[in-house]
């Protein structure tokens, strides 16, 4: 094997994981392959040679990758997003697949990337690869061009906005989908009362329509809020296809065969703490959804 194809096949093997870094540094799919796609170019045009943990160099590479995306997408806004949810991960619900398990382990809710969102980019490096990978602050510090200690206050500084606006969702997974298949049917029959009876009463719904002139980008907060909101979702409630939304129970809505949006859920201690709603139309058309088949 030559050193090539040796470096190729390494390469490979730690795909997933410099995927996973870029995803919880973007929240864009199609921007997280371009940064690992990056990487690979990098790594071969490089002499690592002398490189001792290949794992850890391609990780610095890719999040240096996703930093300056991050800088650069900043920087094309004349204003910040007020509301942006990322691109999510629809898999179909789990069954009795390890390997499906092991997926759903390492997934990361879309509540919480909604959060990093409002991060400076700093400050999403320095607590996703601290808090998220285990990456030492002295190895976070050169890529910021910083100090070990000013990367340590920088991923305390997102770790208390994080603990204060992600929610962490239920463990159980099928008490989600009970509440969120409750959700569903309350909606169908404009049940108004059981609907408020899901809801936390400081639920935040956020709906990301992108450019499109008939879906409008909007955030409802409270449970009487998003219950007096529902028609769309009682006109949709016969399209909804359940599945796992970033590991959690949630759903697809293909209507003709397109998809129409992806809804997420965050369920806590048995109510909906978020509902987070993507129907952009041009991000959605870039989503591979092997789920809509059949």
């Amino acid at each position: 094997m030559d050193d090539r194809s040796w470096l190729a096949e390494r390469f490979e093997e730690n795909r997933p994981h410099l995927r996973s870094v870029a995803y919880r540094m973007l929240g864009s799919l199609s921007d997280a392959d371009d940064a690992v796609q990056e990487a690979w170019q990098r790594l071969s045009r490089s002499d690592t040679s002398d490189v001792e943990n290949l794992p850890g160099w391609l990780t610095t590479v890719v999040a240096r990758v996703s930093l300056n995306m991050l800088r650069a997408r900043r920087n094309r806004r004349e204003e910040p997003l007020e509301i942006r949810v990322p691109d999510p991960i629809v898999t179909p619900e789990p069954g009795s697949d390890p390997e499906q398990e092991a997926v759903l382990a390492d997934s990361v809710g879309l509540a919480l990337l909604v959060v990093l969102e409002t991060l400076t980019p700093a400050e999403r490096l320095s607590f996703v690869l601290h808090d998220m990978f285990a990456v030492p602050y002295e190895e976070i510090a050169p890529m910021l061009d910083r100090s070990p200690v000013a990367a340590r206050q920088l991923a305390s500084r997102a770790r208390r906005r994080v603990q204060g606006r992600a929610p962490v969702p239920d463990p159980d997974l099928g008490r989600q989908r009970q509440v969120v298949d409750a959700f569903f049917a309350a909606a169908r029959d404009g049940d108004f009362d059981g609907l408020v009876a899901v809801l936390d009463p400081d639920v935040v719904l956020r709906a990301d329509g992108g450019d499109a002139p008939t879906r409008p980008t909007v955030m409802l907060r409270g449970a009487r809020a998003v219950a007096e909101n529902s028609s769309a979702a009682r006109k949709l409630a016969r399209f909804i296809r359940p599945a796992l939304v970033n590991g959690a129970a949630g759903a697809v809505v293909p209507i003709n065969g397109r998809l129409f949006a992806v809804l997420g859920f965050t369920v806590t201690d048995g109510r909906i703490v978020a509902i987070d709603i993507l129907y952009d139309p041009q991000r959605l058309a870039g989503l591979d959804l092997t789920l809509l088949d059949g």
